[in-house]
C-alpha cells in the first residue's frame, strides 16, 4: 500500500517531496484558475454573440424585408381604407410611408434586445476577477519565505543517521 505521492504508507516525506507535492498542488491550482477564467470569458462571449445576432437580425429586417413588405402593406393599407371598391381610399403615398413606420418599430424592437444583452455583456467582471485572484496569489508566492524548522530532540528508535540526513537536506 502507498500514499498518493507514491511513497510507502507510515514514512514520513522527505522536503524534496513536500516541496515536489507543493509545486504540483500550486501548478493545478494555476491550471484551475486558468480553466475559470475561460469558462466565463466563454460565457460572455455567448452573451456578445446574442448581442450581436440580435442587431444584425435587426439590420436584415430592415435591409431585406422592407421592398417586399412595403408593396404588400401599402397596397393592403390602401385595400383597406377602401380603395378596393372605387371609392379611392388614402393616397399610395401615405400607405408607403405606413408600411415603413411599421418596418422601423419591428427593427427598433430587435436593436433594443440588442442593447441589452450588450449591457449585461459589459457588466460581468468574471475575468478581471480571476486576473485579479492570480495575482494575488503570484504576490504571496513571490513574498513566501521558507520558515525554519525547531530543532527536535533525538528520538530513540530512529538511527542517527537518518537524522543528520534530514539535518543536511532541510539547510
Amino acid at each position: 500500500m502507498s500514499a498518493p505521492d507514491g511513497s510507502p504508507v507510515g514514512t514520513e516525506r522527505s522536503i524534496g517531496q513536500l516541496f515536489a507535492s507543493a509545486t504540483a498542488e500550486m501548478s493545478a491550482l494555476v491550471h484551475d484558475e486558468i480553466a475559470l477564467a475561460k469558462a466565463q470569458l466563454k460565457q460572455d462571449v455567448k452573451k456578445g454573440a446574442t448581442s450581436g445576432g440580435a442587431f444584425t437580425v435587426a439590420a436584415a429586417v430592415l435591409v431585406f424585408s422592407l421592398p417586399m413588405l412595403n408593396f404588400a402593406l401599402a397596397y393592403g393599407i390602401q385595400a383597406w381604407t377602401g380603395g378596393h371598391n372605387g371609392q379611392g381610399g388614402w393616397s399610395l403615398g401615405w400607405c408607403f410611408l405606413l408600411s415603413f413606420a411599421a418596418n422601423v418599430l419591428i427593427a427598433g424592437l430587435l436593436a433594443l434586445v440588442g442593447v441589452i444583452f450588450a449591457k449585461k455583456a459589459k457588466k460581468s467582471k468574471g475575468p478581471q476577477k480571476v486576473a485579479a485572484s492570480m495575482k494575488e496569489t503570484a504576490g504571496v508566492l513571490q513574498k513566501a519565505k521558507p520558515h525554519p524548522r525547531p530543532e527536535t530532540p533525538a528520538i530513540e528508535d530512529r538511527a542517527p543517521a537518518a537524522i543528520e540526513a534530514v539535518a543536511r537536506s532541510s539547510s
